[in-house]
């Protein structure tokens, strides 16, 4: 190769960029659908719901009295149209807002699983309807009421990241007719499958647009989440606690004795029969919690009323 040969090649090269280590400073970039979260940003979101996921299933299952298992399978992010265009009619929409955070927030539960709850709230065993179909007004009511559930379950798991405040907007039966934001802004797109009773299946989905996050996005990494944890909740939080664990039912029985007869002296009692126990008049009695054995007691009557005082704490060596 000649010298101007060579000359007109690296020429050529210092125009063009063939240079491999210069390119490796450029990236494609799409102008019509930018990215607007990072990669950590959804990481850091798949952290905060998949905490919920985990709180919301033992809520659902106390709240409904069957297993609900619900797993967060996926965390994208896309334009609202495209998002729009993806989900299912009719299906339930809350949408709802975080304040402070500007903007309104949607959550889609697909026919099939909210059907199922809805039936087991109306006092069924929780089947789920064969035909897709708008719900009815009684339905409706009972569709927000769970829908509140979840927010307020949202609402503990963003609390860790940033105080919010949920607040029900409304409830739809499809995204057309809902518009909270232009059909090529970016959103964030979660999505959960829902199992109940192991043998029912069905997704409910949040989506966040990029403006109500946009303020937050500096606590959306997986190092604030770590940082955060460890954190000692707040008075108000502790009090927070406090009143919802007041509001829990729990199974209280008193064990005043036992003892062993047959089958037959038990099938032939009757009323004003005598039972020899086998503690004494002045043991204390037991009192058991959800099953186990916590306080000791002395029983007693308070006006009419049949009523135990609680003397101590029963200790795992007690027995």
């Amino acid at each position: 190769m000649s010298e101007n040969q060579e000359l007109v090649n690296n020429s050529i090269n210092s125009v063009t960029g063939s240079d491999e280590s210069e390119h490796k400073s450029y990236k494609l970039y799409n102008f019509r659908r930018p990215d607007k979260f990072s990669k950590d940003n959804l990481r850091a979101l798949r952290d905060i719901h998949r905490e919920f996921s985990k709180a919301i299933s033992l809520i659902l299952s106390g709240y409904l009295r069957m297993r609900v298992e619900i797993e967060i399978v996926s965390v994208d992010q896309l334009t609202y149209e495209e998002f729009v265009r993806s989900m299912p009619s009719p299906i339930s929409v809350g949408v709802f807002e975080f304040e402070p955070l500007s903007g309104q927030i949607l959550l889609g539960i697909s026919f099939e699983v909210l059907s199922c709850i809805v039936n087991r709230m109306l006092g069924g065993i929780g089947t789920v309807d064969v035909q897709s179909r708008e719900l009815t007004d009684i339905e409706k009511a009972l569709a927000k009421k769970v829908i509140n559930i979840i927010i307020q379950s949202l609402e503990d798991s963003w609390n860790t990241i940033i105080p919010v405040t949920g607040k029900f907007i409304s409830l739809d039966d499809n995204y057309q007719s809902i518009q909270v934001a232009t059909a090529g802004e970016i959103v964030a797109l979660l999505t959960f499958e829902v199992q109940i009773a192991g043998k029912h299946y069905g997704l409910f989905s949040i989506c966040f647009p990029y403006p109500v996050l946009e303020t937050v996005l500096t606590h959306l990494s997986t190092q604030h989440i770590f940082q955060t944890k460890g954190l000692t909740a707040s008075n108000d939080e502790r009090l927070k606690m406090i009143s919802k664990l007041n509001s829990s039912n729990v199974d209280l029985r008193v064990q005043f004795g036992s003892c062993s007869i047959t089958l037959d002296d038990f099938l032939q009692l009757t009323e004003g029969d005598i039972i020899k126990l086998d503690n004494k008049v002045q043991d204390d009695l037991i009192v058991k919690v959800n099953g186990e054995k916590k306080f000791f007691a002395r029983p007693g009557t308070i006006k009419d009323t049949i009523c135990v005082k609680i003397t101590d704490i029963l200790l795992r060596n007690d027995f």
